[in-house]
């Protein structure tokens, strides 16, 4: 069966996540119908991520298995004229080996988190950013960001519901930008743990508010204690904006 990469951009908004759920719309299942409208026995696919309730994304990748041969342009448009009227789109598509994995295969997630600093409430970018009516310092914010980067135990920043094997997780980069009335947090790495970079800005949002210091962020790191993270930010900031790959399937796409 040929093999299919998909880049797939969404809007987790009406979603209850990526994967597949029991009576709860996913966008997992809302794909795999796209796909089943072309081949009715098509397996389901398979990503490189989970992406939680709520979340958008602009880079997702996910893999799909055709029995027949078909031109990746022509699978793309036909699978988003079937994708519409939901949030969902495929903006690429590439043959790839059968041993190549959308999960497996990944050397680098990266996400996008925003937050809207000022008192008047988002329209344009509503349900896309985390809304906080009061003035963040985006400076300590940086300066309490650098304590995480590198390998770390990230217990006290994973939720208690994860099921990875080992809490160990290396932080290749966690990045701070102020622009106009947005801050944004930008988290680079091989994987995360389960709500790993929300549970993140949560906290790094106390130091923006003055009521944690810097250091009290290396010693939330040093508890390895749940108890001792701030708080969850909320799901709808969160953004998958890219998987990379040893060799991108989308280079010629």
């Amino acid at each position: 069966m040929p093999r299919y990469a998909l880049r797939v951009e969404y809007d987790g908004t009406p979603f209850s996540g990526w994967q597949r759920q029991r009576d709860r719309p996913s966008v997992q299942a809302t794909v795999e119908a796209a796909l089943r409208r072309l081949q009715p026995d098509c397996p389901g696919i398979a990503a490189a991520g989970r992406t939680d309730a709520g979340v958008h994304a602009l880079g997702q990748v996910a893999q799909a298995d055709m029995a027949r041969d078909w031109d990746p342009f022509r699978l793309s448009e036909a699978l988003n004229h079937h994708l519409r009227p939901d949030p969902v789109a495929i903006t690429a598509c590439a043959r790839v080996d059968d041993g190549w994995h959308a999960r497996f295969s990944a050397v680098e997630r990266r996400y996008t988190y925003r937050l809207l600093v000022r008192r008047a409430p988002p329209v344009l970018a509503r349900g896309q950013v985390w809304h906080i009516r009061f003035p963040l310092d985006a400076g300590a914010m940086a300066d309490a960001a650098r304590h995480l980067v590198g390998r770390h135990d990230f217990t006290t920043f994973r939720s208690t519901m994860c099921q990875a094997n080992s809490p160990l997780r290396t932080l290749d980069e966690l990045r701070i930008e102020r622009t106009d009335a947005e801050i944004r947090v930008h988290a680079r790495a091989r994987s995360f743990l389960h709500n790993q970079v929300r549970s993140i800005v949560g906290t790094l949002e106390r130091v923006g508010a003055g009521a944690w210091s810097p250091a009290d962020v290396a010693a939330a790191l040093q508890a390895r204690d749940r108890t001792a993270c701030g708080p969850v930010a909320p799901a709808q900031g969160l953004c998958l904006t890219g998987v990379r790959y040893p060799d991108c399937p989308f280079s010629t796409a």
